[in-house]
C-alpha cells in the first residue's frame, strides 16, 4: 500500500477508511509474524504502518465528531 498523506485521507469516505484500516492492521500482523520468524527484510515498514494506522484512526474519529 502506498503511503497516504493527511489531505487524501480526509477526503475518503468512512467505509474506505475502514477498509484501509483493516488492510493496515493485517499488514502489521504479517510484519510482526515475519519479524518473529526472522524473515522481515524492511524493519522500518513496521513504523510506517503504525503511523499510517494512526493517521487513519484520527480521520475516522474526526468524521465521527462531525
Amino acid at each position: 500500500m502506498a503511503k497516504t498523506k493527511a489531505k487524501p485521507i480526509r477526503e475518503l469516505s468512512s467505509t474506505e477508511l475502514q477498509v484501509q484500516l483493516r488492510e493496515l492492521k493485517q499488514e502489521a500482523l504479517n510484519l510482526r509474524l515475519q519479524q518473529a520468524t526472522g524473515q522481515l527484510e524492511n524493519s522500518a515498514r513496521i513504523r510506517q504502518v503504525r503511523r499510517e494506522t494512526a493517521r487513519i484512526m484520527t480521520a475516522v474519529s474526526a468524521k465521527k465528531l462531525v
